[in-house]
């Protein structure tokens, strides 16, 4: 745990009181913070600079996916539009089966990892009584005993070499369990799933989009367990070593996508082949350096928490299914359209989300600060960081909406050079680039509910705007062709930025403190 952290978690447990009054006074409209110090937005202050030391590297490691799509797509699209097609139905689809499980997974891990290296700082740090009021909040029912007292409070004061936290522990077991089921289902019902999404046995893309999903299953259980730990040193406030191991499994991606696909003529398996090599590298080195600094499991097995996972996992699992649905309905849509269709929508759809990138970074760092400010119970912290990245989102979202409006027609000559599938790309270059900022604050939102672990309410709203934006995807597509297809993605998008002001706009749930209340 930095020193620096210790010495706020101090601060914030001497001056509680004072800060809690004067949050009350200078509070106007839950609101008003977004348009506090917007001249300073980017000032390096303690804050400031805080937010940047995260979502930096982490931007660079959220990078990983997309970008070793986006390379089996250039490298694809050379050998013919019909595979270009097949590859994004395949990626669309392993996106569904396994992100439907693994986003949950990630998110929770990043959020109980950082109350529970909180709450094992102020352990070590302040060797309260344990019927202390103030360690009693900070502490999870989970940790109280039938007294109301801190669990083997006497073990977590002795010094350790390597710290075990029971969310590590639980998040590994679970990520296991979960790659191997999505192994399965993605190895043995790849037909049947290609066909429910427009794929027949009679389409040209059959053949390639199976043999790249059955390879690509293999690497499901290194994905799934990677993003746990991913989860862990995000929690712990490191996502700069994340950004080392994906940069390494992306140099193993390109060097072998090249030699597989071209040289040693597997063409759309080589792609798959290259992928799965390099997310088991990057779990190998995330494993390796986990391991030299905390238990990966414990003594015992009862140890583990796994029925908080569960149960936050079960609200994020529900949220997660609500917009991949969405998404991969926008995806069935276009392959109903035809290979050139489907080929355009597959390079504007892996553009759209690698941009986006930048702001879910800035969502991770705000989720990491707030998820530790709520375990202090600094509201001050909770309202200043999650103003700030709101403020920073969109900022950033106008800068790379402007970006691609600019530089999106050339840049998409990099992955195909067929005329048809260049001019379904021209059509749709608006809906890819001004629809940044709109991305960047909803990704946003979604960091601050998680940091204020408020799952429950990421789950009901996010099912709430899933059902108008797939009724419209379902309709309007044979309509208005590809076209419509990029209106449903926008109206989901624009419905789930508009549920999180609402949610900080009405100051409920465990944003009651903006009015003046208590924290839920």
């Amino acid at each position: 745990m930095p020193q620096s952290l210790k010495s706020t978690v101090a601060l914030s447990l001497s001056s509680h009181c004072e800060r809690e009054e004067s949050l009350m006074i200078k509070l106007k409209h839950p609101l008003s913070g977004l348009f506090e110090n917007l001249r300073n937005v980017f000032e390096a202050d303690e804050i400031g600079k805080e937010i940047a030391n995260i979502a930096f590297p982490a931007l660079l490691a959220l990078a990983a996916d997309p970008i070793a799509s986006l390379v089996d797509s250039a490298f694809v699209g050379h050998i013919g539009s019909v595979e270009l097609g097949a590859i994004g139905v395949s990626i669309s689809i392993f996106n569904l089966v396994s992100k439907m499980f693994n986003l949950p997974l990630l998110n929770i891990t990043t959020s109980f990892v950082a109350e529970d290296a909180v709450q094992k700082a102020v352990l070590t740090d302040f060797p309260l009584e344990p019927s202390s009021p103030v360690l009693k909040g900070l502490f999870s029912v989970e940790s109280l005993n039938d007294n109301g007292e801190i669990c083997e409070i006497a073990e977590a004061n002795m010094p350790a070499e390597k710290p075990c936290l029971p969310s590590i522990s639980s998040a590994l077991v679970v990520g296991a369990i979960l790659g191997l089921g999505e192994a399965f289902i993605l190895a043995f019902l790849a037909g049947p799933i290609l066909t429910v999404m427009g794929v027949g046995s009679s389409s040209p893309m059959r053949l390639p989009a199976v043999q790249y999903l059955r390879l690509k299953a293999v690497g499901a259980p290194a994905v799934v367990v990677a993003l746990a730990v991913q989860g862990v040193f995000r929690g712990f406030m490191d996502t700069k070593t994340p950004l080392y191991a994906t940069m390494t499994g992306n140099v193993v991606n390109i060097v072998l996508d090249p030699l597989l696909i071209f040289t040693l003529e597997l063409g759309v398996s080589g792609a798959a082949i290259a992928t799965v090599v390099s997310q088991f590298v990057v779990l190998g080195v995330l494993l390796w350096i986990l391991a030299m600094k905390v238990t990966l499991l414990p003594p015992r097995m009862e140890e583990l928490r796994l029925g908080r996972f569960l149960k936050s996992g079960g609200y994020l699992l529900a949220r997660t299914v609500a917009i991949l649905l969405v998404m991969t309905l926008s995806t069935s849509m276009a392959a109903r359209q035809g290979p050139i269709q489907m080929a355009g929508h597959q390079i504007c759809l892996q553009i759209w989300l690698a941009a986006s990138l930048l702001s879910d970074s800035i969502a991770l760092a705000g989720q990491a600060i707030i998820a530790a400010a709520f375990a202090k119970l600094d509201n001050i912290r909770v309202r200043e960081a999650s103003f700030r990245i709101l403020q920073i989102g969109f900022v950033f979202g106008v800068f790379v909406a402007l970006l691609l409006e600019a530089t999106l027609s050339a840049f998409s000559r990099l992955f195909t050079t067929d005329a048809d599938v260049l001019a379904v790309i021209k059509r749709l270059i608006h809906f890819v680039a001004l629809t940044q900022p709109i991305n960047s604050l909803a990704f946003v939102f979604d960091g601050i509910h998680y940091g204020a672990s408020d799952f429950p309410y990421a789950a009901y709203s996010m099912i709430m705007a899933s059902v108008p934006s797939a009724a419209f995807l379902l309709v309007l597509p044979h309509l208005w062709g590809i076209v419509a297809v990029w209106w449903g993605l926008t109206i989901v998008m624009s419905l789930r930025l508009g549920v999180g002001f609402l949610r900080i706009g009405t100051a409920t749930g465990p944003w009651n403190f903006l009015k003046g209340g208590d924290v839920e």
